[in-house]
């Protein structure tokens, strides 16, 4: 998913993909660990698109702080 359809999204939506994404890295790991992945680069990309969505909810969290104090 692109960075400005995660940033269209509610942040309720992003930490659904949130924690659907840190599962599927969990089960990566595991397949990984059995000797069953075959596709190493899923975990990486994985990653990366766990960090994706943290930094967009908490760029979602600063911009609504810095609302609420103006």
């Amino acid at each position: 998913m692109a960075s400005e359809e995660l940033r269209n999204m509610s942040t309720d939506e992003l930490k659904s993909n949130l924690d659907d994404a840190r599962e599927e890295l969990m089960n990566f790991r595991f397949q990984q660990s059995t000797g069953e992945l075959t596709d190493h680069t899923r975990i990486r990309f994985t990653r990366r698109q766990i960090a994706r969505l943290l930094t967009i909810i908490h760029e979602k969290e600063l911009k609504l702080r810095s609302e609420s104090e103006s």
